[in-house]
């Protein structure tokens, strides 16, 4: 699975980081950092941030391909 965050509707709420804290982390006050390779084993976990995202700024899967720019 890949993924992708749109950082500019991204807005630090850090549910994904509650979430899924071995593929994204908060850097400073609001930065984020996310793996875009994610692991078997934590693709649950992401999809579950994903849908938490208040803002929906996490892409997955074939989003990535479609939705990204």
């Amino acid at each position: 699975m890949r993924t992708v965050v749109d950082l500019t509707r991204c807005q630090g709420y850090a549910q994904c980081v509650f979430l899924a804290p071995e593929v994204f982390e908060l850097h400073g006050e609001e930065g984020l950092l996310y793996a875009t390779a994610i692991p078997d084993d934590q693709a649950e976990r992401v999809r579950q941030a994903a849908a938490a995202c208040p803002v929906q700024a996490i892409l997955l899967g074939e989003e990535v391909s479609s939705g990204a720019r």
